[in-house]
């Protein structure tokens, strides 16, 4: 018969109580940061929960840095882990600066989101090639119809709706969407089975947000906009949200933090795109987003 200590009973038996243990206590979950990887409903498209925007005030205080600058700050951005970009046709010089701010940088490391200016006799696949030439890319992630302000722009757009499934077809798109601007527009989001990516604005002030007028220069309707992204999220589409800094209007850190809180935690948005001057700015982006997942 073996002889067991007392000590030796007590090692045992603590043993099997943390082995026991083990069996029932869960996991501790992993912590969400800004630059962990998350995907966009139904197109399948996974992007970094931070984009670098380039369209404050359409493009000018990113076109502002110049070119050398500019590249700096989008490759701070990517070696602190945001790896989506968004730029559109409407900002300008956008898509040349991302492009060589983005060469040389492995294309299947991050995410490129364009938006399309939806204007009457424009060829889609021409103007889809000539913004993949400037932004010095194969295809892109996602492409939206930009600035989709009237209650009628699901019907007006079908032309361009065609085209990008067109683009799609030949890879030079991965996934489509929409952007719009006032209620009236927004309303047209749920249920809109062509939709895979919704771009809404987003902030707990309403400031630059959506209103009857798209033009508002007044607050918009948070608890209505809330409503309608939490709807569309639910039918699977991704949701992507800008104006959480209120196009720069928001001066203290305090309403920068809410609206992230706000966009993450009350909304539910999967991604934020902000515009960024310096690297300061992406730091307090990143720990403003960890502490909205928090």
């Amino acid at each position: 018969m073996a002889h067991y200590s007392r000590r030796d009973f007590l090692k045992s038996g603590l043993a099997a109580a943390a082995i026991a243990g083990a069996r029932v206590l869960p996991l501790a979950a992993a912590r969400e940061t800004a630059t962990d990887w998350v995907t966009l409903g139904k197109s399948g498209v996974k992007v970094t929960r931070l984009a670098l925007g380039t369209g404050t005030m359409s493009g000018q205080v990113q076109r502002d840095l110049g070119q050398e600058k500019f590249t700096r700050l989008v490759r701070y951005a990517y070696d602190r882990g945001i790896r989506f970009f968004e730029t559109a046709e409407s900002y300008h010089e956008m898509h040349k600066m991302l492009g060589v701010a983005l060469e040389g940088i492995p294309r299947d490391s991050y995410r490129l989101l364009s938006k399309v200016t939806t204007r009457p006799g424009v060829d889609p696949q021409q103007k889809f090639d000539e913004l993949r030439k400037l932004a010095k890319t194969e295809y892109f992630d996602v492409m939206l119809l930009h600035w989709q302000h009237t209650s009628t722009w699901p019907a007006d757009t079908a032309r361009w709706q065609d085209g990008i499934l067109e683009a799609q077809e030949r890879h030079a798109v991965v996934a489509h969407g929409a952007s719009v601007h006032g209620l009236p527009a927004l309303r047209q989001m749920p249920g809109n089975k062509w939709l895979q990516v919704a771009m809404i604005r987003m902030n707990h002030k309403g400031t630059i947000m959506d209103a009857e007028d798209y033009d508002s220069e007044g607050p918009g309707n948070v608890p209505e906009v809330t409503t309608h992204v939490q709807q569309v999220h639910k039918e699977g589409m991704g949701v992507l949200s800008m104006k959480l800094v209120g196009q720069g209007a928001f001066t203290t850190r305090e309403d920068r933090q809410a609206a992230m809180r706000y966009a993450f935690q009350k909304a539910g948005v999967d991604s934020v795109t902000v515009g960024f001057k310096n690297n300061a700015e992406i730091d307090e982006a990143i720990e403003n987003v960890n502490l909205a997942l928090a």
